[in-house]
C-alpha cells in the first residue's frame, strides 16, 4: 500500500482543525442564543414591578417596650473612653503621644465623676470621655482603688451634663434575673448587650494582690471595650460596673463578671473625697507566702499573725502575734479563721472580707489560740 502523501496529512489536520473552530462557534452561539434568550424574557415582560406592600408590624412586645426605653433612658448616662500613652523617641528624646486603648465608663454625679474601671487607665497618661452626643472632653484623674478595679474621672461638662444612672443595690440580686450591659465593645459604641445573672458571689484576684469578692456573673455578652461600662436591672438601675470576662479567645464566652454595685457605692465616695480608697485595718502585720508555710506546718486554714502594731486596735482587743523564744523556737500566737462568722484561709481572703466593713466599724474575729477558738471583738482602724 503506498504511503500516504504529505499533501493528505495536511488536508486531514485542516478538516479537524476546521471542524473544531465550528463546534467551538457553535456552542458559543448556543450559549448566547440562551442567554439572549432569558434577556428577551426580561425585555418582554409586561408586568410593572413595584415594591412589595409592607405587612404591618403592630405593637413591640411589652418586653421589647421595656427594653427600648430603657436603653434610651440609660445611653446618655454610659460614656466612651479613649486613652493614649506618652512615650520618648530612644533616638530624638522626643516626647510623643500614642493611642492606648478604649473602654466604658458612665456618669456618676452632676459634678462630672465618671466612674470606669482601673485596668481601662493602667498606664495611660491621658484620657478623652465622649458623650452619647458626640461632645469630647479631656479627662483629669481624681483617684484609683486598683484592688477593686476602680477609677473615677472627672469632666468640666458644664450645665449640659447627662442625668447620673440611677443606682440600685446588689445584696438582693437573685440568679436569673435579667441584666442589660451598655459599653463599647471593640470600640463599636453604645452597644447594647442582654442576659441574666448567672450566679453570685463570685472571686477573682485583683491586681492589688486581694480578692475581689461578691461579683456578679452574667452571660450578658461582654467584649474587650465594655470593661467600665454598667450592668443594669431591668428598672434602668445600676447593679455592677462590667470589668472582666472569662474565655480562651478574650472574646465573649457567656461568662462576665461584674463589681456589685454595693462595694462601688463604698469605694467611689472616698476616691471622690481622698483620691484613694482607705481599706479598713486591723493592725496587723501578715504575708501570704509565709501564711502559706505555716498554715501547712500547723495544718490549720486560716490567716497567722505575725506581728501586732503597738498601740493599733488589734493590741487593744489583746491579739497576739508570733513570739520566738530565747532557744529560738517559734511559738504562733493568734491564727484567724472566720470574720464574722465566714471562713477566711489566705490573706487576700482576709483582706476581702474586712473590706466589706467601714473603718470605725465592730467585727467579731474567731481565732485559734493555743488550739482553742476565740471570739474577739476588734474596732477597725484606717490602714496605714
Amino acid at each position: 500500500m503506498p504511503a500516504p502523501s504529505h499533501d493528505n496529512t495536511l488536508a486531514r489536520l485542516l478538516r479537524l482543525t476546521l471542524a473544531g473552530a465550528f463546534l467551538l462557534l457553535l456552542w458559543r452561539a448556543l450559549i448566547a442564543l440562551d442567554a439572549g434568550t432569558l434577556i428577551g424574557i426580561g425585555n418582554a415582560s409586561t408586568h410593572d414591578a413595584q415594591p412589595r406592600p409592607v405587612v404591618a408590624r403592630g405593637d413591640l412586645a411589652a418586653d421589647e417596650r421595656a427594653t427600648v426605653e430603657l436603653f434610651e433612658r440609660s445611653r446618655d448616662a454610659v460614656v466612651f473612653i479613649t486613652t493614649r500613652q506618652r512615650v520618648q523617641d530612644p533616638w530624638t528624646r522626643n516626647i510623643f503621644s500614642v493611642p492606648r486603648g478604649n473602654g466604658s465608663g458612665f456618669i456618676w454625679d452632676e459634678a462630672g465623676h465618671v466612674v470606669t474601671n482601673y485596668h481601662v487607665l493602667e498606664g495611660a497618661s491621658e484620657a478623652t470621655v465622649r458623650l452619647s452626643d458626640g461632645r469630647d472632653y479631656k479627662a483629669s484623674l481624681v483617684g484609683v482603688s486598683p484592688a477593686h478595679d476602680i477609677a473615677v474621672l472627672r469632666i468640666a461638662v458644664g450645665a449640659r451634663h447627662p442625668q447620673p444612672v440611677p443606682v440600685g443595690t446588689s445584696a438582693d440580686l437573685k440568679v436569673g434575673q435579667k441584666v442589660f450591659a451598655i459599653g463599647n465593645p471593640f470600640g463599636l459604641d453604645w452597644t447594647l448587650t442582654t442576659g441574666i445573672v448567672s450566679a453570685l458571689d463570685r472571686s477573682l484576684p485583683s491586681d492589688g494582690g486581694t480578692t475581689i469578692d461578691h461579683l456578679i456573673q452574667t452571660d450578658a455578652a461582654i467584649n474587650p471595650g465594655n470593661s467600665g461600662g454598667p450592668l443594669l436591672d431591668s428598672a434602668g438601675r445600676l447593679i455592677g460596673v462590667n470589668t472582666a470576662i472569662y474565655s480562651p479567645s478574650g472574646a465573649s464566652a457567656g461568662i462576665g463578671f461584674a463589681v456589685p454595685v454595693d462595694t462601688v457605692n463604698r469605694v467611689v465616695p472616698q476616691v471622690i473625697r481622698r483620691g484613694r480608697y482607705i481599706r479598713p485595718s486591723l493592725g496587723i502585720e501578715v504575708d501570704e507566702g509565709l501564711n502559706q508555710r505555716l498554715s501547712a506546718t500547723l495544718k490549720v486554714d486560716g490567716v497567722v499573725i505575725l506581728r501586732v502594731a503597738p498601740n493599733s486596735v488589734a493590741a487593744a482587743a489583746g491579739l497576739e502575734g508570733i513570739t520566738v523564744t530565747r532557744d529560738g523556737n517559734i511559738v504562733p500566737g493568734d491564727i484567724i479563721v472566720e470574720v464574722e462568722g465566714r471562713p477566711v484561709s489566705s490573706v487576700g481572703r482576709l483582706l476581702s472580707r474586712l473590706d466589706d466593713f467601714n473603718v470605725g466599724d465592730t467585727v467579731k474575729l474567731t481565732v485559734l489560740r493555743w488550739r482553742s477558738r476565740v471570739d474577739v471583738r476588734v474596732k477597725l482602724q484606717a490602714e496605714t
